[in-house]
């Protein structure tokens, strides 16, 4: 259950960055074909696969992943500054919005479930689908914000910086992954204090809608 559901957030997320970059300007994305929700078109090999099992293999403390960024040339933004910030908050909006959706979801199969018994043991799973998808979409929203590259709050921040400080901070872009990694593996208060509201937006969430819960759905 939690495969199909977390490549499509990640999908989800890539997508959202082409198609605020292509409104703002830039065809990059849409040139390359990557302005789709075709999964084949946003996995990493690497990155969205055999890292992610390589943690799981070693048992490593934390399981980590990504998809493959979307290309985008900030200079073809009609305004370069205001661009930047919008189609780097357009994959943690569109997260947002899947949490919303899938709360949604879970309180309407859980209506259709209580009116047709029979259905239960499948709208169980869809409903066990949607909770996947509450948590994962605020676990990649609220750790994208953190500001690290490559995340996409560091784009932010980036541009929130006065000149010199900004291209400073720029030079860390150049080392990849490696700066999250490290907070990641290091400083895991910092990625904690980020991710504190995701369990608090569940829990709101799930008092709104938890009355429709399945029974064994969790």
């Amino acid at each position: 259950m939690l495969a199909p559901v977390l490549l499509f957030s990640i999908v989800a997320h890539e997508y959202a960055h082409a198609e605020a970059a292509y409104r703002q300007g830039d065809q990059t994305a849409y040139m390359l074909g990557r302005l789709t929700l075709n999964p084949l078109k946003h996995i990493d090999p690497f990155m969205t696969v055999i890292f992610p099992l390589v943690l799981i293999w070693i048992n490593a403390p934390f399981v980590f992943g990504a998809a493959k960024p979307v290309p985008v040339n900030p200079r073809n933004y009609r305004n370069y500054r205001k661009g930047d910030i919008i189609v780097s908050l357009a994959g943690i909006a569109t997260n947002l919005g899947l949490f919303v959706i899938s709360a949604i979801g879970f309180a309407v199969v859980g209506l259709i479930g209580q009116g047709i018994v029979e259905l239960q043991p499948t709208l169980r799973v869809a409903q066990q689908m949607m909770f996947l998808g509450m948590k994962l979409n605020l676990i990649l929203a609220f750790f994208n914000l953190i500001p690290i590259p490559p995340l996409d709050g560091s784009h932010v921040l980036k541009q929130l910086l006065p000149p010199g400080a900004g291209l400073q901070f720029r030079q860390l872009y150049t080392l990849g992954m490696i700066p999250i990694l490290l907070v990641v593996w290091l400083l895991p208060g910092v990625v904690n204090t980020f991710l504190w509201p995701v369990n608090w937006l569940l829990s709101v969430a799930f008092r709104l809608v938890g009355g429709f819960q399945i029974p064994g759905a969790s």
